[in-house]
């Protein structure tokens, strides 16, 4: 018996009554092996011959179901084939054709090849439709009183297989797939939810009108089923917000406010905490930072920070988006936590008050009752500032001395110190210094003057010298520097700050050329500074005086040594150098600091003598206007010059008290301790606190510089890997992710690049890596990766990590290489512990098994920063698969998870981009990891590989 084809089989099949499982033994008899019945259409065959007449054919309906059962057929054959009846008038057929939904719907799965995962995905789209558009049908009919009850019951038959398909989160998931392999599909599904929807409006049957609205609801959750996240609301306190914050106000007042709000928003979403505790948090830093800033500068850099900077954050925050919350509510709430905070406001406004009465001493004490609060001050001397930018904007040549009347009132008392700390916090800092380095420039030019002009010219050089100095050190040099000036000569004290002016951690040369200038030049100086009573000022060009002052002054330390020069003749030629212009003293005493550091014990003391001579101010009535003025800021200058210095040489100089504040900050670390002992304790200590504060901000960046980015990073994840309580590991991470923002990109190389690598491949120290340590230590590698890769992707470096050195930076190239020719460090690594060590290690590995979205993006992997997440993951993914299991693969799946609870939907090219492909089947494996949501968030489904992969594992859940 030859059969044509497969209509001729069922047929015959009908005709002679053949039971369902003799059906099937005579269609393989029938049919060759080769084919499959998918591709021979078995389903749509048999439903076709089936729904021929106005009721089914029970018996080749019979024959369908043994194919399902037996799988003969795919589901998504099953459904495609439901999908296209449309004849919704025929009750029974529709009713029949639900029952054989009801056989698997609800446990959907393939075992196939990624491309007939991907057509279930096609399929259970279509089949959602179809539901959709026979629920729609009845609902219509519903309304006919004639035929009310029937359309009903089926209304109720159609809408519980669509609450049983979309019940389960795995077919959802894949709904989600085949919504973005095919959009024109699911706008036909939204087409008919809207047609459903309007079908339903005259329902008058509340539970079927309620059913449906549920299923509605649940279709139109499958695009967002990624962005839930529930937030943490048994926590008041957030120690990471609190230190960002901390740090922010403390060491980067001048910084722009967009890297800092993105960081905030990192921190809030990583955490997810709630809107109103997040801005309370905020606020709650920057309070505690003003009461424990050190009084003078620091103290108003922290009032800048709070009512000047924190309003232009929140401001940017509120154009985040917040889901279908109201920002401007956030706030009140938190305003309202805020007021119940009693002693804290209590706290500030104390110290606020006492700032004031500081702040203005000369007012008399009735005056100084009712005198505002220093913020008012602050407020006060922002539009200050843009009235001086202004003036300073004019022709200087036009009216030099309205101009020095200005500057002149700038320089007294405090308010120097306040037009600054407001000018920072607002971003008008860098253009202040602009304008005074264009005035300092201005007074290069001199035309035919007289004796006032030349005074007036030379306090204007000097009152703008000195405030760039003062800027440079309150503020950090890199405010002066402009991005790139035209060409054309780079502006005088830019040259001179760079080369000559020290700094913190700047060795300078003091046999460097910048202080050997034009011998003649100098000749003529120390003539000048030995044989004149005082200086002189006409046609004086400061710039070269101050170049040359360096070289006159070895000269003249020669001269002194050799005893040609007395100590009355070098205390008359000080007078000079001081009497008229302080900037020269300045200058002076930059190179002497440098000379200093060269000479032996016993050759320092008259460098150190003519440093004392210079800062002693001149008690004389001869000098130019503002001096005293001028004379403050010197010595507060040149306080910060030498500090280092005299510490070295274990010398005191007596800087004059002049009302400026003692070195913030400066000279923490405790002597003779080894700085292990010191970053251990401190970290102790933060962490019993549960925060940090400004001190051990300070402490933890010095010893960041002393000990370099791996000793620092290592020994804080020993501290870590030691807590065992878990409420202490959690907060060890929050605190530790603050600390690590003092310098975040190079910490996560170091901690993603080096320590992880080591703790995962050496089995001596798997045990280090239990819960609760190992969870923390991952929940802490997730946040560095994802902060560093989201800042980095923005190129976003403060200008306090750009100016740290970089001595102890690897090369992650020759580290890591990642064409497959040589196996890396990390390959290497793995194959000493590997039974299958040839796979890994081997040149020829496939390419596939690391192939990832990154490569599909063309990311460039010349960075350091995605050479060493593509290393780790490769890492992860070959312990994933490796036929030994331990702490470390509980560490990899710790780590996973995080990534998943951190990353928003909708954040593709986020970290896990660097994920190979293959990866994601392993990670099913592992029992947490198997969930429909989680395969979806961890893969990339903008790119279809990523959603083959992705339907192949959920599909096989």
């Amino acid at each position: 018996m030859k059969v044509v084809n497969l209509k001729q089989a069922i047929l015959q099949a009908w005709r002679e009554r053949w039971s369902d499982f003799q059906w099937a033994i005579n269609m393989k008899r029938f049919f060759p092996r080769g084919a499959t019945w998918d591709i021979l259409n078995l389903a749509e065959a048999l439903l076709e011959q089936a729904m021929i007449g106005p009721s089914p054919n029970p018996l080749i309906l019979s024959y369908l179901k043994y194919a399902i059962s037996s799988q003969m057929v795919s589901y998504s054959t099953v459904l495609m084939a439901i999908s296209k009846f449309d004849d919704f008038s025929r009750d029974l057929c529709v009713q029949s054709l639900l029952e054989i939904m009801d056989m698997f719907c609800d446990r959907l799965s393939c075992h196939g090849k990624a491309e007939e995962c991907i057509g279930l995905c096609r399929a259970l789209m279509s089949a959602l439709n179809w539901l959709l558009r026979c629920a729609a049908f009845y609902a219509e009919r519903v309304k006919e009183t004639l035929e009310q009850a029937a359309a009903e019951s089926q209304l109720k038959m159609c809408l519980e297989r669509l609450e049983k398909t979309l019940s389960s989160t795995k077919n959802r998931a894949l709904i989600h797939i085949g919504k973005l392999e095919e959009t024109s599909s699911w706008s036909t599904v939204e087409q008919s939810l809207v047609k459903l929807g309007e079908s339903l409006n005259g329902l008058s049957n509340s539970p079927l009108r309620s059913q449906a609205d549920d299923c509605i609801s649940l279709i139109k959750s499958i695009p967002t089923m990624l962005s839930v996240h529930s937030e943490q609301l048994n926590k008041t306190g957030f120690p990471t917000v609190h230190a960002v914050v901390l740090l922010e106000g403390t060491m980067n007042l001048t910084g722009e406010t967009q890297p800092l709000v993105e960081q905030l928003m990192m921190v809030k979403r990583m955490q997810h905490i709630p809107s109103p505790l997040f801005v309370l948090e905020i606020w709650k830093a920057c309070f505690v930072g003003l009461i424990e800033s050190p009084e003078g500068t620091e103290e108003l850099k922290w009032t800048a920070f709070t009512f000047l900077k924190i309003p232009q954050v929140l401001v940017k925050l509120k154009k985040y988006p917040q889901g279908d919350k109201d920002f401007t509510e956030d706030v009140n709430c938190a305003f309202e936590f805020l007021l119940k905070l009693t002693p804290l406001l209590d706290k500030v406004d104390q110290r606020c008050k006492k700032a004031d009465r500081e702040h203005a001493p000369h007012l008399k004490s009735e005056e100084n009752a009712n005198i505002q609060p220093n913020p008012g001050l602050i407020l006060r001397a922002e539009p200050t500032v843009t009235n001086i930018l202004k003036t300073m904007d004019a022709d200087h040549s036009k009216s030099p001395e309205g101009l020095l009347g200005v500057l002149g009132h700038m320089l007294s008392g405090k308010s120097l110190d306040l037009l600054l700390a407001a000018a920072a916090a607002t971003g008008k800092l860098k253009s202040f210094a602009r304008k005074f380095i264009k005035l300092n420039e201005f007074t290069k030019h001199i035309t035919g003057e007289g004796s006032k002009g030349a005074s007036v010219r030379a306090l204007l050089f000097d009152i703008s010298f000195l405030m760039l100095c003062h800027v440079a050190q309150t503020y950090g040099s890199e405010v002066i520097l402009s991005e790139s000036s035209p060409a054309g000569e780079v502006p005088f004290f830019e040259t001179w700050m760079l080369t000559c002016m020290p700094e913190e951690g700047k060795i300078l040369n003091p046999d460097h050329p910048c202080f050997r200038p034009d011998s003649t030049k100098v000749e003529s100086l120390v003539a000048l500074l030995n044989n004149s009573s005082e200086m002189k000022l006409v046609q004086m060009k400061w710039h070269e005086a101050c170049l040359s002052i360096s070289a006159a002054i070895l000269e003249i330390l020669n001269a002194w040594e050799n005893g040609v020069l007395t100590f009355e003749s070098i205390q008359k030629i000080t007078d000079n150098i001081k009497g008229k212009v302080c900037s020269m003293a300045v200058c002076a005493v930059a190179w002497l600091v440098a000379h200093v550091r060269m000479l032996g014990l016993d050759e320092r003391e008259k460098s150190l003598q003519m440093i004392r001579q210079l800062a002693t101010p001149l008690l004389g009535e001869n000098t130019l206007q503002f001096y005293n003025e001028r004379v403050v800021i010197m010595s507060s200058i040149l306080e910060h010059m030498c500090a280092d210095v005299l510490q070295q040489t274990a010398t005191q100089i007596k800087f004059p008290s002049t009302g400026m504040d003692t070195i913030p900050y400066w000279n923490l670390l405790p002597p003779k301790k080894p700085i292990k002992e010191v970053l251990t304790s401190v970290f102790t200590k933060v962490l019993e606190k549960g925060w940090v504060d400004s001190r051990s901000i300070h402490i933890f960046d010095t010893l960041l510089h002393m000990g370099g980015v791996y000793w620092f990073c290592n020994n804080l994840v020993k501290e870590l890997l030691k807590e065992t309580r878990k409420e202490h590991t959690l907060r060890a991470v929050e605190l530790l992710y603050a600390i690590f923002c003092l310098d975040m990109q190079q910490l996560t190389l170091t901690l993603l690049g080096h320590i992880l690598p080591n703790l995962l491949t050496d089995s001596s120290k798997w045990h280090t890596l239990m819960d609760p340590p190992g969870k923390a230590l991952a929940k802490l590698s997730v946040w560095c990766a994802l902060s560093s890769y989201s800042s980095h992707n923005k190129g976003q470096a403060s200008a306090r990590q750009k100016k740290r050195h970089r001595e102890d930076i690897e090369d992650y190239i020759s580290l890591f290489p990642l064409d497959d020719t040589q196996p890396s460090k990390l390959m290497r690594l793995l194959s000493s512990n590997e039974d299958d060590s040839n796979t890994l290690s081997s040149p020829n590995r496939s390419m596939s098994s690391s192939l990832s979205a990154s490569q599909l993006h063309t990311i460039s992997m010349r960075d350091p920063l995605n050479r060493v997440l593509a290393n780790l993951f490769l890492l992860i993914s070959s312990i994933l698969g490796a036929k030994t299991a331990g702490t470390h693969t509980q560490f990899v799946q710790w780590f996973m998870e995080e990534c998943v609870d951190c990353l928003e939907q909708g954040s593709r090219g986020s970290i896990l981009q660097f994920m190979p492909f293959t990866m994601v089947s392993e990670l099913v494996k592992v029992s947490t990891m198997s969930s429909p949501k989680i395969v979806l968030a961890i893969t990339d489904l903008s790119l279809p590989l990523g959603r083959r992969v992705a339907a192949k594992a959920i599909a096989a859940l």
